[in-house]
Parts: C-alpha cells; structure tokens; sequence
C-alpha cells in the first residue's frame, strides 16, 4: 500500500508543473494598424514601444503585437482591419485617423487607440472629447485649432496687417 501511494504521490507530483504550465493566461495581443510603412512609422513606433516597455509590457515575453502596415494604400485598411479583429486582439492601436476609422467600422467591441491630428469629433471617430464613448479613443494634438490660434492671436498683435507668411524649418529625416 505504501508503495503505490508513493508512485501516486510521485506521478501527481510530475504532472503538477505540466498543470501549471497549462493553465497560464495566454499572453495578450495587440493589433497595430498603421496607413503608412514601418520605416515612416520609426518614430512613433518607438515611442510606442517605449511606453510598452515602461509599462512593464516587454513584446515577445509579455505581449504580442501583430503589426499590418498598408504602406499607403489606404484601400487596404478595411481588410486588414478585419483580419486584426479575426485574430482576436485584446487591443489596436493606431497612427492615422484613415487606420481609426477602418478599425471603428470593424469593431464595436475591442478599444480603439488612434493618434490624430485632425477633428476627430467631425471625423466621427469619437462622440465628444469629453467623453469619447465607443470603443474608441486617443490622442489629438489640436494642430488645426493651434494653427488658427496662432493666425488669431498674430492678427491681434500686428492688426494692420493684410498678409501673413509662415515659414517653417523641416526636419530631416534620418536615412536609419
């Protein structure tokens, strides 16, 4: 008797890690859907990367990211936001109002990050600022209403003006 409940003990004891192992969470995936190609998204995709990583989400350990990039070809965005939301993703993210918005026509159920620079309310890519609702939301850099501030508040400082030109240095890419 003694002798089978010790190969008892000992089999649970060697099936017992294979159990554990078994019912560890699967690791979470995020959809990344971008307009653009990987190398015009350097930047923003490192930023993204950074965040992750300061968050405690390190990809390939913690998390995976499934990454569809349309390199311009806008018409594609709907089909590839179709295949993120069929893998399933737990999250998308996204760098282009055009990614958003194909990413909101293919889910009501999974959040929405975008990054826009544009009227996301006229867009229809939020309800308000305020509060989004949906499944969307994100960050908008208000560049149109800065841009006309700016114009406004020039046109008061200079008020005999007619004519205002703005001049801009561009940044140079790195070939990297």
């Amino acid at each position: 008797m003694k002798r089978r409940s010790f190969i008892t003990l000992l089999g649970g004891a060697a099936a017992w890690p294979l159990a554990a192992y078994a019912q560890q969470p699967a690791m979470p995936v995020i959809g990344l859907l971008s307009g653009s190609s990987a190398g015009a998204s350097r930047r923003p995709m490192a930023a993204f990367q950074r965040t992750l990583t300061d968050s405690g989400f390190i990809e390939g350990q913690s998390v995976t990211i499934d990454y569809r990039w349309a390199d311009g070809r806008f018409d594609l965005l709907p089909a590839m936001a179709a295949e993120v939301v069929r893998r399933p993703v737990a999250l998308i993210v996204t760098f282009s109002p055009p990614a958003a918005l194909a990413a909101k026509a293919a889910t009501t159920t999974i959040p929405i990050v975008f990054h826009s620079g544009g009227d996301v309310i006229r867009m229809g890519l939020v309800v308000s600022l305020n509060r989004p609702g949906g499944n969307a939301t994100g960050v908008n850099l208000f560049t149109q209403a800065v841009e006309a501030k700016k114009l406004d508040l020039l046109s008061k400082l200079v008020p005999t003006a007619a004519t205002f030109a703005y001049l801009c240095r561009q940044r140079r890419r790195s070939p990297i």
